[in-house]
């Protein structure tokens, strides 16, 4: 039966976060839990907190206070470039480990899981291999073989320290590109055609029985039309659902969580509905690349507070309607921020027509935000009946 295949997570860690947060207040050690962690805090209900870490500001000795962070206040990490395949096998046959491993280590010492980021995606290839394809010297039977092997390498590698894969990457197109009736994307559809989704699953779990198998995607936070053709979550819904059918071992979703705040966005309804419907599939969910940018305007850059103030309470706001979706639906396993610090925020250098930016939970000084005080009372105050703890599905086989 289906409900066998679902398991309880973090029991431990749950029942060691439920014993510190039960401990009886005394005259001199009152109980607060606002001075706890974001990662203590979501092990009360078997979630998951994590971030995307920069391993360059990681091992930046001028700049401690990120490391101490990183450490600290999350229980998962995700490396936010390491384990792309251009940093890993930049010459081909070549695989430089040093930064990915550094990873994996740096969440063992300090008891965090980690996700993997990321297997196939057609962005941040390494050039012998596109420039291979393109002058076909590398044919489409060798590509796929590349495919294979790559995935199989990396995974067989991190075996039994990865939580999560996300396997496959941003593979479905948008409304706004052409064509605008919604399709597969970029390099690896162009060139293996959408099959090559089915085989990353098959590989991956080859190499690894034990870890989650995500799909990975942005603007999927919410239904739209439920039109396949121009709503994007619902294309991927029936896409996993076909995956599903063909018994590809797939387990989960993840929705990136991309967003801005000069967008309409979603209520908590809405996305808790999403999350819901991909539940009814079988399969667990994520938050897995969180962050809400702001246009920098020319007031803002400024520090007018009539226009920075709207903004952080807006960035709040999103932020905490993804937390709370997730919380009310035991699926969802993993919230997990894209970068936790202005700082080394990837947005500012990415979006710079008009610029954006002020898209984390603490700021350039390493000050946490009204967002980051969201998501802590959203912690602090779910619990039962509303919010339970996690339940994940063992991995398909």
């Amino acid at each position: 039966m289906k409900l066998r295949r679902w398991i309880t997570v973090g029991a431990v860690a749950v029942a060691t976060a439920a014993a510190v947060n039960t401990l009886p207040a005394t005259a001199n050690r009152p109980y607060d839990p606002t001075a706890q962690t974001l990662g203590a805090l979501g092990l009360r209900h078997g979630l998951q907190v994590g971030t995307a870490v920069d391993l360059a500001a990681l091992n930046d000795a001028n700049d401690p206070e990120y490391r101490r962070l990183a450490a600290s206040e999350f229980s998962s990490v995700t490396a936010e470039n390491a384990m792309k395949w251009e940093s890993l096998e930049p010459t081909r046959g070549a695989y430089d480990w040093a930064a990915a491993d550094q990873l994996v280590e740096f969440a063992k010492r300090n008891g965090q899981s980690v996700r993997g980021h990321v297997l196939v995606w057609h962005n941040q290839l390494p050039a012998w291999l596109t420039s291979g394809v393109a002058d076909g010297s590398i044919t489409k039977q060798e590509l796929r073989e590349l495919l294979r092997k790559h995935i199989t390498t990396v995974v067989n590698r991190y075996k039994g320290k990865i939580w999560q894969w996300d396997v496959v990457n941003e593979a479905v197109s948008d409304p706004w590109d052409t064509p605008s009736t919604l399709h597969y994307k970029g390099f690896w559809a162009q060139n293996l055609g959408p099959g090559y989704i089915a085989d990353a699953f098959r590989w991956a779990r080859a190499a690894d029985p034990r870890a989650l198998l995500f799909y990975n995607d942005y603007n999927i936070e919410a239904f739209g039309s439920g039109n396949p053709a121009d709503d994007k979550t619902q294309f991927v819904h029936d896409m996993v659902k076909g995956l599903l059918a063909q018994r590809v071992p797939i387990d989960g979703v993840g929705s990136q969580g991309h967003l801005g705040t000069q967008y309409g966005n979603y209520d908590t309804l809405q996305v808790t509905a999403a999350l819901k419907k991909f539940a009814a599939l079988g399969v667990a969910t994520a938050f897995t690349e969180v962050d809400v940018r702001s246009e920098l305007t020319e007031g803002v850059q400024a520090g007018n507070s009539a226009e920075i103030n709207p903004r952080l309470q807006a960035a709040a706001a999103n932020f905490s309607v993804l937390m709370k979706a997730c919380l009310a639906v035991r699926s969802c396993l993993s919230y997990t921020v894209w970068g936790f610090t202005d700082r080394h925020s990837w947005v500012p250098g990415w979006f710079n027509d008009p610029p954006q930016g002020m898209a984390t939970i603490y700021d350039e000084n390493y000050q946490p935000k009204r967002a980051y005080q969201e998501l802590k009372s959203d912690l602090i105050f779910a619990g039962p009946p509303y919010v339970l703890p996690r339940v994940a599905p063992r991995p398909r086989h």
